[in-house]
C-alpha cells in the first residue's frame, strides 16, 4: 500500500512529533509499505513566531495539490495542523477523498501559554480541522477522552513505543557530577515547565539535555545547572544512563516519548500526576507521579532499574505502527483536480 503522510513537523527538529513520524515510517516500510513524505523541506519557508526552529511553509495550497495528485497514495495521513495540514485537508475535502488526521501535542495549551489566546478558541479551530476526518489519532486514553470531553466525536488510540536496543541499561559515567543526579531531556520551551524542576532544592546535581527557545533564558536564571545540547539517540541514551532520576515536568504533554525513553535505559522517572506520565506509568512503579515535584524527585531514587527497564519493554514500536495502519481510510477514487469549494467552513 502507497501512504503519503503530510506533515508540517520534519527534519531537522528534533522533537516528539518528528521522532513518531519516522520510526512509524521505518516500521510501516519494514512491513512491505511504501511511504511518501510531504513535509517543509519541499518548501520556502519562514520561522514560526518565538518558536524560529520550526519553519511554516509559504502558500502551499497549489503545490501540495499536485504531490497529493502525483503520489496517487492508497491512504492519506495529515499529521499536522499546520500550513501543509490544511492544505492537504482542502484538497481532500474539495475531491472526496478520505484521511486520517493525529492529535500530536496539547496546541491549545501551547497557545494559552505563548500567546494568552483562550483554550476554547483554539479547542474550536482543531474541532473545525479534524471533524470531516475520518478518524483522529490521540496517543493515550486521557488525551483521547480529554478531546472528546470537548466535543470531537472521531478520536481513536494510536500508542507510541521506543527503541529498546538503542536505549538501554549500561554502564557509563557521561554525566561527571556530584550525584544523585537529575535529568530532563526534552524541548526547552515554555510549555515545558522546565523551571519548576530546575527552582526545586535537591541533592546532587541537575543536567537538562536539550534546545529551544527558553534555553537561553533558563541558562542566565539558574547558571549552576548543567547544560546539554542536542545529542543524538546513541549518546541520549548514555546521558540517561548516567542519571539517577529522570524529572519530567510538563503538565501539558500528551505522551511524552523521553518517558519510554528513560525507562528504557533503566532510569526512573519524577512527574506530576497528569495526562502523559498517568498513562505512560500507570500503576508501573517505574516512577513516582506527585503533585509535590521534589518528594517525587526523591522518592524516585529508591526504585529499582530493572523495574523501569521492565515496564519500558511492554512499549512495542511495531505495535504501535499496526494501530496506525489499522486506522488509515483506504481511498478507491482516482485523483484528480480540485472541482468543488470545500463546505466545512
Amino acid at each position: 500500500m502507497k501512504i503519503l503522510i503530510v506533515t508540517d513537523a520534519w527534519q531537522p527538529q528534533v522533537n516528539g512529533v518528528v521522532r513518531t513520524l519516522n520510526t512509524t515510517r521505518r516500521e510501516l516500510e519494514n512491513m512491505g509499505h511504501e511511504v511518501d513524505i510531504l513535509s517543509p523541506l519541499e518548501f520556502r519557508t519562514l520561522p514560526c513566531p518565538t518558536y524560529p526552529d520550526i519553519r511554516l511553509s509559504l502558500l502551499p495550497g497549489s503545490a501540495v495539490s499536485r504531490r497529493i495528485r502525483d503520489c496517487a497514495p492508497n491512504a492519506l495521513h495529515i499529521a499536522t495542523e499546520g500550513p501543509l495540514g490544511l492544505a492537504a485537508r482542502r484538497h481532500a475535502l474539495r475531491n472526496g477523498l478520505p484521511y486520517t488526521t493525529a492529535y500530536h501535542t496539547r496546541f491549545p495549551e501551547y497557545v494559552q501559554a505563548r500567546f494568552g489566546i483562550p483554550l476554547s478558541w483554539t479547542y474550536r479551530f482543531l474541532r473545525w480541522f479534524h471533524g470531516p476526518a475520518h478518524a483522529v489519532m490521540a496517543p493515550t486514553p486521557k488525551v483521547k477522552s480529554d478531546l472528546e470531553d470537548y466535543g470531537f466525536n472521531n478520536v481513536v488510540l494510536w500508542s507510541r513505543g521506543v527503541d529498546i536496543d538503542i536505549f538501554h541499561p549500561q554502564k557509563v559515567n557521561r554525566l561527571k557530577t556530584k550525584p544523585p543526579i537529575f535529568l530532563y531531556v526534552g524541548r526547552v520551551a515554555i510549555e515545558k515547565n522546565i523551571e519548576a524542576f530546575l527552582e526545586l532544592d535537591l541533592p546532587g546535581s541537575k543536567w537538562v539535555a536539550g534546545d529551544g527557545p527558553a534555553l537561553a533564558g533558563l541558562r542566565a536564571r539558574f547558571p549552576e545547572v548543567n547544560y546539554l545540547g542536542v545529542l543524538d539517540q546513541h549518546g541520549l541514551a548514555e546521558v540517561y544512563a548516567s542519571a539517577d532520576v529522570f524529572v519530567f515536568p510538563s503538565k501539558t504533554d500528551t505522551f511524552g516519548l523521553v518517558l519510554l525513553e528513560a525507562m528504557a535505559c533503566g532510569l526512573p522517572v519524577a512527574a506530576y500526576p497528569v495526562t502523559g506520565p498517568i498513562d505512560v506509568l500507570g500503576d508501573s512503579k517505574a516512577g513516582v507521579m506527585r503533585e509535590d515535584l521534589r518528594d517525587a524527585c526523591l522518592a524516585a531514587l529508591d526504585i529499582d532499574r530493572a523495574k523501569a527497564r521492565a515496564h519500558a519493554e511492554k512499549f512495542s514500536w511495531r505495535a504501535a505502527t499496526e494501530q496506525f495502519l489499522g486506522h488509515l481510510q483506504i481511498s478507491s477514487r482516482p485523483q484528480t483536480t480540485d472541482v468543488a469549494v470545500e463546505s466545512v467552513v
